[in-house]
């Protein structure tokens, strides 16, 4: 009889130890599916950014090819400026040339009837003179 009790608390504490083991199975296949659902959710991440990556790297080179553009368009727009500012200021120093001779010829249509009258001929050279420059820039315009 004594060993009948001794075998009994041996298959009880094995029967304890197997449902111990087993319930220890269970949180740890618990444990094992939730590191597989992170797993996949990691690598969904991972995914999402690598395209986001990927995309950001698309905006950046679309940023550089409008940031060229704009940079080629603003230097022609400054070389074309240029190019007005240098062509107004020869109108502006023709325009005052032009203004000389006019006021020349004023001042000897009111000096013609005076004693000192400045020469009609030259009055007339200079008109000519002016009539030939102002067709000579139409010509060049």
């Amino acid at each position: 009889m004594s060993g009948l009790p001794l075998g009994l608390i041996i298959e009880l504490s094995v029967a304890i130890l197997l449902a111990t083991t087993i319930g220890y199975c269970i949180v740890l296949n618990r444990k094992l599916n939730n590191l597989q659902a992170d797993r996949t959710a990691l690598r969904q991440m991972v995914g999402d950014l690598v395209q986001a990556t990927t995309m950001a790297n698309g905006a950046i080179k679309g940023l550089r090819e409008t940031a060229s553009e704009a940079d080629e368009q603003l230097k022609s727009r400054l070389d074309e400026a240029e190019q007005f500012a240098i062509e107004l200021a020869n109108h502006i120093t023709s325009g005052q040339a032009v203004l000389e001779r006019i006021s020349m010829i004023t001042e000897a249509a009111r000096h013609q009837n005076s004693p000192d009258a400045i020469d009609t001929k030259r009055a007339r050279r200079a008109l000519k003179t002016l009539m030939d420059h102002q067709r000579r820039r139409e010509h060049a315009a």
